[in-house]
Parts: structure tokens; C-alpha cells; sequence
């Protein structure tokens, strides 16, 4: 009688919470909490809040989130999506195609930027911008911050840009949480493209970008503390975003930082550089 309340049920009733214990549903459950652990895209819509989430799975992660990724799959499309993620971090494109693919037609919206992504680029699959650009407005239409984001980047890169109004509406709702959503709205903002030009705001939405990690938005704090645009000139602090822009790859950082280095550019006959003062 000292035994616990749950031991005794289980002693009543036969063993009904054993069996419990090891239902599908709740082996199902255990292995979608360990392909979130592994796998979860911190940019999911469809990630519970408690869950991190992870930017890139980790090389020594990506086995066993395929393991548990493909078990949980069965019953849930944010596992469908994670298991493509896996698939993809381990080369495996044409799994990983199959896995968005699943989990797009059962509505994950980041399944859809995915996918838009590899037919914008030609990862894995032709190239196609009419497909890239279905799958994106789809997302966005959703409310996928990073659907809204990258279909703007497609159209410019398409040289056919969107409605810049309903662009500009699209990622002020997507720049509440999205470093790449504020960065293109800052862009926009800057040039005055879809509404009125504001620097000051453009400056606050990269410096937002900036705080994340995001190499466009660190140039373009180096352009804009350089020049004092929408805010303080600061040499120091110009130098910093470029720097870090530059360490992220950024080229025009890169460039930035050679032209401050060198103030007056000593070229010889055939216009190449000899010296600098």
C-alpha cells in the first residue's frame, strides 16, 4: 500500500500503462522530440515556442536526424520538412527534394521557401523562376517571413520587380522577426521604392539585421555610419560593420574596407595601383 498511486492503477487494471508506454503514438512523440532537438529550423513557423531550433545540423547530428526525422515523419509535416533538411545537410538532394516536396503539399510554408529556393538557384533541380516564384508567394501569402523575403529578392534578381507597395507592406509584417525581411525593407526605405524614402528608419531595420549576423545589412551600417546617413557619423563604428560584413564574405564590404585603407590612390599610366597615402 506504500507504492505509488500510478503503480497501483497499474496493478488494478493489468497492464494497461505498460502497454501505454509503448504505443506508436507515444513512440511517434519521442522521436519528433529528438528530430526537433537535431533538426528544428529556428525560422519554422511550425516550431513550438519552447523549441531553439537549430541553423545548421550539426555533422555529427545528421544520421541520427534522419533516424528519428523519418519516424516521426509519418505522422507530422514539421518533421517531413526537418527530415529535407537532414537529407540536404547530407547530400542527399534528391531525398531531401522528395521530403519538402511531402511536406509543402501538406502545408509547410518553410517546405515551399525550400523548394523556391533550389528552383531559384537550380539546386538539385532545373532551374525554374515561374516555379521558385509560385512556391515563394505561396509562403508569403502564408505569412512565411523568409517566403516574403526571398520573393523579393527574386524579383529583383529576375529584374521583375513585384508591386513595390504590396512588397513593401509584405515585409514590414515580415521584419518583425526576420533579419533578411528587415534588410530588404531597409533597402526600400533607403531608395524611397513603394513609398516614402526614410534613411532614418532604413538605418534602424539595418542595424536590427546587423545585431543578427546579416552581411548585406553590416555593409550597408558601415555605408550608412560612413556618410552619416540617417543618423551619427562614426568612422569607428563604420570600420567595425565593414569588418564584420567582410568576415561573412561580403564583398562590398570587403571593397569598403580596401578604399578606407588607402584615402588617395597613386596609379600608374596604365591605370593600375602603384601606392596609396
Amino acid at each position: 500500500m506504500k507504492r505509488s498511486g500510478a503503480i497501483l492503477i497499474g496493478v488494478c487494471i493489468g497492464l494497461t500503462p505498460l502497454i501505454a508506454l509503448h504505443s506508436p503514438l507515444r513512440a511517434q512523440s519521442a522521436d519528433l522530440v529528438l528530430c526537433d532537438r537535431l533538426a528544428a529550423d529556428p525560422a519554422d513557423p511550425d516550431k513550438p515556442a519552447d523549441i531553439r531550433g537549430v541553423p545548421d545540423i550539426a555533422a555529427t547530428d545528421i544520421a541520427t536526424a534522419i533516424k528519428f526525422c523519418k519516424i516521426a515523419a509519418t505522422g507530422s509535416r514539421r518533421a517531413l520538412f526537418q527530415l529535407g533538411r537532414a537529407y540536404a545537410a547530407n547530400r542527399q538532394m534528391p531525398d531531401a527534394i522528395a521530403a519538402f516536396r511531402k511536406a509543402a503539399d501538406k502545408g509547410s510554408t518553410s517546405a515551399m521557401v525550400e523548394l523556391g529556393v533550389l528552383y531559384a538557384n537550380g539546386t538539385g533541380v532545373p532551374r525554374d523562376d515561374a516555379q521558385a516564384r509560385k512556391l515563394l508567394e505561396r509562403a508569403a501569402e502564408a505569412g512565411n517571413p523568409r517566403g516574403v523575403a526571398n520573393l523579393v529578392a527574386l524579383s529583383k534578381n529576375a529584374g521583375t520587380p513585384s508591386d513595390p507597395l504590396k512588397a513593401r507592406a509584405l515585409l514590414a509584417k515580415a521584419a518583425e522577426t526576420n533579419a533578411e525581411a528587415q534588410y530588404q525593407l531597409g533597402q526600400m526605405l533607403a531608395e524611397g521604392s513603394g513609398g516614402p524614402k526614410d534613411e532614418v528608419e532604413a538605418r534602424a531595420l539595418f542595424e536590427r539585421a546587423a545585431a543578427q549576423g546579416h552581411a548585406g545589412a553590416l555593409e550597408r551600417m558601415g555605408a550608412f555610419a560612413a556618410s552619416g546617413r540617417g543618423g551619427p557619423q562614426d568612422a569607428n563604428a563604420s570600420r567595425a560593420y565593414y569588418e564584420k560584413g567582410a568576415a561573412l564574405g561580403n564583398e562590398n564590404a570587403k571593397e569598403a574596407l580596401k578604399r578606407s585603407e588607402c584615402a588617395l590612390v597613386i596609379k600608374d599610366k596604365r591605370g593600375n595601383k602603384v601606392g596609396c597615402f
